[in-house]
């Protein structure tokens, strides 16, 4: 196989995976496998595709895909084909979003581009927080305070599978904080 013939193989995997396809993406699978492309290789691109492509709407295609890699390594072929065609199968039929990976890449931009403020006071370690709320005294685990300085959306789930329940979570939690009294001392000094 030619390194061209390689790279359309496992981009027309990796297409078909997105375009929800398992039958054209379980049949590059196999081409790569038949051709001696290393079975490692095709079990590191699920688990990349998984958090690409899956992510949140289906937390669990990253375990299904993390599980393939750890079959081509412990278990290896030619038996570990079944948990490759398993993985390819499972992350094909996901749900899909791309809301985590646009979520990383705007906020690698940012501080690349220099977007770093200064770590809230609050935030900062041990006696140096001074005025740190802790969440989990408050009803529903939430405690509105500033986080980051100029603050910046990067992740914004789609409603799609799991991330329906996110974006749903996000929005109950985050409604009407101002009236949330604190259950217990509003106040810890941690070290962290």
């Amino acid at each position: 196989m030619s390194e061209d013939e390689r790279f359309d193989l496992i981009s027309a995997l990796i297409k078909s995976m997105r375009g929800s396809d398992p039958d054209a993406a379980l049949h590059y699978a196999v081409r790569l496998l038949e051709a001696g492309e290393d079975p490692k290789f095709i079990a590191r691109r699920l688990v990349i595709f998984a958090s690409e492509d899956i992510g949140n709407a289906n937390p669990e295609a990253l375990l299904v895909a993390n599980a393939a890699l750890n079959a081509v390594i412990n278990v290896g072929m030619p038996e570990a084909a079944i948990n490759l065609a398993h993985a390819v199968i499972y992350l094909s039929s996901s749900l899909k979003s791309n809301a985590v990976y646009k979520a990383l890449k705007e906020a690698q931009k940012d501080v690349r581009d220099g977007f770093q403020p200064e770590v809230p006071q609050h935030l900062k370690a041990g006696r140096r927080n001074r005025g740190y709320k802790y969440p989990h005294n408050y009803e529903r685990n939430y405690v509105n305070q500033e986080y980051l300085k100029r603050k910046r959306e990067y992740y914004r789930p789609k409603g799609v599978g799991f991330e329906k329940t996110l974006k749903s979570w996000l929005k109950w939690m985050k409604r009407e904080t101002d009236k949330i009294e604190p259950t217990k001392e509003e106040e810890v000094d941690n070290e962290v």
